[in-house]
């Protein structure tokens, strides 16, 4: 599969994100997942050829296994069943068969659902500040990549800009009411841990992840967007995990690296533009993106 940069389709376009794009086809919308990838919150040059098909395929995935704990926004990835259910989109098929996914209406909450199994990222940074997660203090000598004795239900903003920022459940609480909150929090937990145990039996740690929900037009709460893929969640190769150091992951690493060498060396200052990735740096990203979708799904990544 080519690279694609960002698809052109012949209907309104309700949302162009760093990754994806959103085009409203009346009952439904189609989410098509592109092969741009962004670091430091900068979108760089290159695209990562099969990233937008592995962040379709495995949302899917999960999609399919997760419903007896939430319902979900997904009518389909398959392109044949997609095209079944809305023929106009058969003459642009070339632009997001594989990448795209036929989704329901739904009305996003404000809310990240981040749930964290280990201690790592900005969970790490705040422990050390102040031995907290989330607002809520966790037990005093907890060392980075450490797994927590239960998830935690970590929250944050949706910045369209920027960072995300951690907030406390009780934020939650007073933004969506208590009734919302507890639903979001009770199934963000409940996904975390039925996908923890399936991935962990194929090797890999989900360390941590971010869930998002919505409203449909019914009322019915849905979870939307992506989910557990490489780009929402941080998964580790078993294989050699040890506390005490951030162990690798099976995501954009390798852009994240050199782009940070770049900035060790003075030649990048973090501001759009990026700095051009070299084509090692673009496949090995590819690879890392295949291999978390084919040791979590015990296949290879479907062509197109």
């Amino acid at each position: 599969m080519s690279a694609v940069e960002r698809s052109d389709l012949p209907f309104p376009l309700l949302r162009q994100g760093k990754v994806r794009e959103m085009y409203d086809l009346g009952n439904h919308l189609l989410l098509v997942a592109s092969d741009r990838i962004s670091a430091f919150d900068v979108v760089i040059p290159q695209p990562i050829p099969d990233k937008g098909a592995v962040l379709t395929q495995m949302s899917s995935y999960w999609f399919d296994r997760t419903g007896h704990i939430v319902r979900n926004h997904c009518v389909s990835a398959d392109p044949d069943r997609i095209v079944e259910i809305e023929p106009r989109l058969a003459d642009t098929r070339d632009q997001w068969a594989g990448r795209g996914m036929l989704v329901l209406r739904a009305d996003p909450f404000p809310v990240e659902c981040v749930v964290r199994g280990f201690i790592t990222g900005s969970a790490w940074k705040e422990y050390r500040s102040t031995g907290t997660l989330a607002g809520e203090p966790l037990p005093e000598g907890l060392v980075e990549a450490q797994q927590l004795d239960d998830p935690i239900f970590s929250p944050a903003t949706k910045a369209e800009e920027g960072h995300d920022e951690n907030i406390t459940y009780s934020q939650v609480q007073s933004a969506l009411g208590t009734k919302v909150a507890e639903f979001l929090r009770e199934k963000s937990l409940e996904l975390y841990g039925f996908a923890r145990d399936h991935a962990r039996r194929n090797g890999i740690i989900i360390a941590d992840t971010k869930f998002e929900f919505g409203t449909s037009p019914t009322g019915e709460l849905l979870l939307i967007d992506e989910a557990l893929t490489p780009d929402s969640s941080r998964f580790w190769p078993e294989a050699g995990y040890e506390p005490g150091s951030t162990p690798p992951s099976l995501d954009k690493q390798p852009v994240r690296d050199y782009l940070e060498e770049r900035v060790q060396a003075g030649e990048w200052d973090r501001q759009p533009p990026a700095p051009d990735l070299p084509e090692s740096v673009v496949s090995s990203t590819t690879d890392r993106y295949r291999e978390a979708f084919e040791r979590i799904t015990s296949h290879s990544l479907p062509e197109f």
